[in-house]
């Protein structure tokens, strides 16, 4: 992820993402900036997918299989 991914929030995301989505179902944008817009919907939806992936990872890490708690690393770092 680049710097300017990592600096937008999930939630600063999606309100983007569902911006360009009602901007685009309204049809009234010429093709030429359309393109450009789904692009940047799916790059949006990218970054999502990948924050979500890397939430998923913190949770698996804050519980073992039988639920009990363990230690954190919140560097955001992978351990593997």
């Amino acid at each position: 992820m680049t710097k300017k991914e990592e600096a937008i929030s999930f939630e600063e995301a999606m309100e983007q993402l569902e911006q360009v989505v009602d901007k685009l179902e309204q049809g009234d944008v010429p093709l030429e900036q359309a393109i450009e817009m789904f692009q940047q919907g799916m790059d949006l939806s990218k970054q999502c997918h990948v924050k979500l992936e890397h939430i998923e990872k913190q949770m698996d890490q804050i519980l073992h299989e039988d639920g009990e708690l363990e230690e954190l690393d919140l560097s955001g770092e992978d351990q593997e």
